[in-house]
């Protein structure tokens, strides 16, 4: 059974930091997106940023240049590391996985299978 459990939001300053983390168990595929996404009350989930099994990574306009993805394939630990914090930044992020047969990952929600339950990010101005 597939489970993505996120960890480490919280409420920050504008122009802080904070570091989310994702736990991942129960993946048998060889190759997988991951990827964080959020969501602000009354929008769209957001694509923050993917990482493929091979390292490669995509980001929201958004957030470029404040925003680093990265994962650890051997503990199956996917994080963020988001700086420069922005009011317009909080929202719930969620850690997503698919697995793919291809190097191509999206920021696409609906292309993700597999879901956290979310975790909280309010940035205060």
């Amino acid at each position: 059974q597939v489970q993505l459990v996120e960890s480490g939001g919280g409420s920050v300053q504008s122009g802080g930091s904070l570091r989310l983390s994702c736990a991942a168990s129960g993946y048998t595929a060889s190759t997988y997106c991951m990827g964080w996404f959020r969501q602000a009350p009354g929008k769209e989930r957001e694509g923050v940023a993917y990482i493929t099994t091979y390292g490669t990574t995509r980001y929201g306009d958004s957030v470029k240049g404040r925003f680093t993805i990265s994962r650890d394939n051997a503990k199956s630990i996917l994080s963020l590391q988001m700086n420069s914090l922005k009011a317009e930044d909080t929202a719930m992020y969620y850690c997503a996985a698919v697995p793919t047969r291809t190097k191509l990952c999206t920021l696409r929600a609906g292309d993700y299978r597999d879901w956290g339950q979310g975790t909280q990010v309010t940035v205060s101005s």
